[in-house]
């Protein structure tokens, strides 16, 4: 069977997603990348351009096919045939959701849809490292890639509040989103001063604990979380406070040696976010820390003997970018991929 993974969106996690499956399609065991732009811009031909000399295949809206033609460019694919052909779909647009009903429902031929971020609802909630157990073939047809922030939510419980075996110590975590006002990459939404946010999710405060929840529920967790979200003008990276109970006693040694250990945790000895985020730049793929977290180890500390107190910084774009490629796999290789992550395994750094 060709095995053929569809893109949906070109924004800020769908550009570097078809780069990044088109450029390691051997590796991945993909025989085609193909990717919807739904309007023609000519300031982002290059964009369009670059993406299709790695060999990704543009679909558009037929109504707009003209369009892209004006712009040089030459579409391969309508975008319901691009659905119907494809393997696995991968959204990547603020339209899952919207998506799910008006074309995935009813597309016979792919075996699996992804969708990104804020799109609760859409699937069964899914992260690497925290949930794979939770995944079944015969009923999860649609999944739920969760935010970076989650991500990073996720990832600080799993290594900070589990034992090896599964013991969960969690007693209660909440958690401060600081978020940076927008991507280096948007025009738009630049705010001038730090602007708080509402807690307009209920018990969890905002969707950052409400997903982090949901998303443990699938393994038989029922965790007490709370998040606060704050925005700041600045375009770097989003920042996390937390603070972790546990029903036990921990030292901070032992909280940054649970951090250390875990291969997709970064630990870092700097604590600027223009640092860290230079070092991605520098060392990452096309800019993108493929970790799930990175923890300055320095800021950890235990209040109480059972409270762990600590910052670190969420590499948005990166951590659902991996999870993201993670169930794409699952769905194209029901005999294992967990070999073919290992063209990614440079990008996952264990310090910055």
């Amino acid at each position: 069977m060709v095995k053929i993974v569809h893109i949906v969106g070109t924004g800020t996690i769908g550009e570097p997603l078809i780069g990044l499956m088109a450029d390691n399609r051997e590796a991945f065991g993909i025989d085609e990348v193909t990717f919807h732009k739904r309007t023609p811009l000519l300031r982002e031909r290059g964009k369009v351009n670059d993406l299709v000399s790695r060999g990704a295949h543009l679909s558009v809206d037929q109504d707009r096919w003209a369009g892209f033609e004006e712009l040089g460019h030459a579409p391969k694919l309508e975008a319901w045939e691009a659905i119907e052909r494809a393997t696995v779909v991968v959204d990547c647009t603020p339209a899952g959701n919207e998506n799910k009903e008006k074309y995935y429902r009813h597309a016979s031929g792919p075996g699996g849809f992804l969708a990104q971020g804020s799109e609760f609802g859409f699937g069964k909630m899914y992260a690497r490292g925290i949930n794979d157990q939770a995944l079944e073939r015969d009923e999860d047809r649609f999944l739920h890639i969760v935010s970076c922030n989650t991500h990073n939510i996720a990832v600080l419980l799993k290594t900070l509040g589990f034992d090896a075996d599964g013991t969960n110590h969690i007693v209660e975590g909440s958690f401060l989103c600081i978020r940076r006002a927008n991507d280096i990459s948007q025009t738009g939404g630049f705010i001038p001063s730090p602007e708080v946010g509402t807690h307009s999710k209920g018990r969890f405060g905002t969707h950052h604990a409400k997903d982090a929840h949901h998303l443990f529920q699938t393994i038989g967790e029922d965790l007490d979380l709370f998040s606060s979200a704050i925005k700041v003008n600045s375009q770097y990276m989003h920042a996390l406070h937390f603070e972790i109970v546990l029903d036990r006693e921990v030292t901070t040694r032992e909280a940054q040696e649970r951090l250390m250990e875990n291969p997709r945790v970064a630990v870092t000895y700097k604590r600027s976010a223009g640092e860290i985020f230079s070092f991605g730049r520098d060392h990452g793929y096309y800019g993108r820390i493929l970790s799930q977290t990175v923890v300055p180890v320095e800021t950890l500390a235990v209040r109480g003997g059972n409270r762990i107190v600590g910052f670190c910084f969420t590499p948005q774009d990166g951590n659902p970018m991996l999870s993201t490629v993670a169930a794409t796999l699952w769905y194209l290789h029901p005999d294992g991929f967990d070999d073919r992550l290992d063209v990614l395994a440079r990008y996952v750094f264990q310090e910055v």
